[in-house]
């Protein structure tokens, strides 16, 4: 009732539905004078032409009959005179019944009460007893990332969606949406912000500068992490109140880069976690390359322990008989001074052409990373299809090329050759797909590294030949989740998270190795935290203590799988 209620309340108010209505009742008053008009002139002509008489009903009847044109037959004309009238009253009805009647009706009143019936439909509020709630300003390609790890970490979030018909479609389908306008104080105030654990403001630079100082004057002390797509943007934003900017465009650049570990410096520093560093490195032109874990006394030499191992993208467990090929990167685990020991250890005398990166695209991304890469000496070469970004570009990169990267031409005489390893920071997954293939082909030594947009190309993009993918909606997921749980990002690969969890009763007492974590759902156990004290990378013998937490490194996926096991 309360539903029915606030439809027609909604429908009733509104000025424009007042008008439609307004011409709607005209139209129908117009049609009955139309009707009697006919029923008039028919009780005219059959009396006065045709000498028949019929009652007034029957004249009724007969026009109705006629413009709807059911036609039954049973009284009709005998002269030329009243077929013609016929054939005006048929065509009048056809235009007025069958033709203008449904679309008027549709227009002024059908349409604005399913438009009802949708705002009705939309939330507008929080529950009163709301809070410790994300509010999120647009659902882009971050929030549906972020949705699935605040749910499952049991945090309450509302998506905030101007759109009725989108919010009603996200209501349906289970996402908290309310429906409003993010540049309003009362919008914010519905949503009980002062309340909220966060606000997320990632719409673009102009738009989030004015939910930020909304936000700020219906609560001005709750946290807002805002995204920043231009590096001139970050002091506007912060001077508008934001607690934390997110360059996730700069970021991802940097990350991409990061990716590389050429050289001679062999461990690439890719996280650090309570002190520990993750990195990776590739085995290739070391010792290590072809033996198995098992056979290589890698943490006997080093200190360090390898957790992992990407192969085609794909973070894997590490065994003790998987072997460190040239072609798969093995993800570790140690302090600085292990890490520093290893780059001893292995280093080699790098050559100029192992030092060379050709980054394909020069917007925000691949400018960003061409600049990472020069702050490590790394020679850049870039390839720009726009002759306008040039100035923009400047002299960040060694050689710079204007053209088209999917011409062969254009990629030789870009550096294709000379570089052992290519970064596809384009802002369209289908070119980067395009141009894995085409440059894996030309060079199948190449270490291939490169960012998408939408998570459904990331099988594409490996099955084209990228050994590394990357997006920024995971970064920018876990940039927000580190910020609420108060921790730093972990950012491994495409799909990969961490995660905290409550140690299992089920596995409360037994070791690593009789828990069968990594074999039954391929996690990769990080550490384990009680009663203050933390054991990094824990052997098989471990035994989980009765109360503490779990950190693991794993999908989403894999997560769900080891719940069901355990639970």
């Amino acid at each position: 009732m309360k539903f029915l209620v606030s439809q027609i309340t909604y429908f009733v108010n509104r000025r424009e539905t007042r008008r439609n209505i307004s011409g709607l009742v005209k139209y129908l008053v117009f049609l009955c004078a139309i009707i009697f008009l006919f029923t008039v002139v028919f009780h005219f002509l059959m009396v006065y032409h045709e000498q028949r008489e019929f009652s007034w009903l029957s004249g009724l009847y007969w026009t109705l009959t006629v413009m709807t044109t059911l036609g039954f037959g049973d009284i009709i004309f005998h002269s030329d005179l009243g077929r013609m009238f016929s054939v005006i009253v048929l065509i009048s009805g056809v235009i007025l019944l069958l033709i203008m009647l449904p679309f008027t009706f549709i227009q002024s009143f059908y349409a604005p009460w399913l438009e009802a019936q949708l705002h009705a439909g939309c939330p507008r509020e929080v529950p009163a007893e709301t809070k410790d709630h994300v509010i999120i300003c647009k659902y882009d390609t971050i929030a549906p990332n972020l949705i699935r790890r605040l749910e499952r970490n049991g945090i309450p979030y509302f998506v905030i969606e101007s759109n009725a018909r989108i919010a009603a479609d996200m209501h349906h389908e289970g996402i908290s949406v309310i429906y409003g306008s993010v540049e309003s104080v009362s919008t914010f105030n519905n949503l009980l912000v002062e309340k909220a654990r966060m606000v997320f403001a990632n719409d673009v630079d102009t738009v989030n500068s004015n939910i930020i100082l909304t936000v700020r004057e219906a609560a001005p002390n709750v946290p807002i992490a805002a995204i920043a797509e231009a590096e001139d943007s970050i002091d506007i934003l912060e001077l508008s109140g934001a607690s934390h900017v997110l360059p996730l465009k700069k970021m991802l650049g940097e990350k991409l880069a990061g990716r590389i570990n050429i050289g001679r410096v062999r461990a690439n520093v890719i996280n650090t976690f309570n002190g520990w560093n993750v990195f990776e490195f590739t085995p290739q032109d070391t010792a290590f390359s072809g033996l198995r874990i098992s056979e290589s006394n890698f943490r006997q030499q080093t200190g360090i322990s390898i957790i992992g191992i990407w192969e085609r993208g794909i973070l894997k467990p590490a065994r003790p008989d998987t072997i460190l090929s040239d072609s798969c990167v093995p993800v570790g685990v140690g302090t600085p001074e292990q890490i520093e020991k290893f780059n001893r250890k292995v280093a080699q005398k790098p050559n100029r052409m192992s030092e060379t990166v050709l980054v394909i695209g020069g917007g925000k991304v691949g400018r960003a990373a061409a600049k990472a890469l020069k702050e490590v000496d790394r020679l850049v070469f870039l390839i720009e299809a726009k002759e306008e970004l040039r100035e923009t570009i400047g002299e960040t990169p060694d050689r710079l090329t204007i053209g088209d990267a999917s011409d062969r031409h254009t990629l030789e005489k870009g550096g294709l050759n000379e570089a052992s390893l290519v970064i596809l920071s384009t802002n369209q997954d289908d070119v980067n797909i395009y141009l894995s293939i085409y440059c894996r082909r030309l060079n199948p030594d190449l270490k291939i590294i490169s960012r998408i947009t939408h998570d459904r190309n990331l099988e594409a993009i490996h099955r084209a030949g990228a050994d590394f993918v990357l997006s920024y909606a995971p970064i920018g997921a876990e940039s927000v989740m580190s910020l609420i749980e108060k921790r730093e990002p972990v950012i491994l690969g495409e799909g990969v998270e961490f995660f905290s969890l409550d140690i299992f009763p089920k596995i409360k007492g037994k070791t690593l190795g009789e828990s069968n974590i990594g074999a039954s759902s391929g996690l990769i156990v990080l550490a384990v935290e009680s009663e203050g004290n933390v054991v990094v990378n824990p052997g098989l013998d471990f035994r989980f203590p009765e109360f503490g937490k779990l950190d693991v490194l794993g999908t989403s996926e894999q997560l769900a799988t080891l719940k069901e096991i355990l639970n």
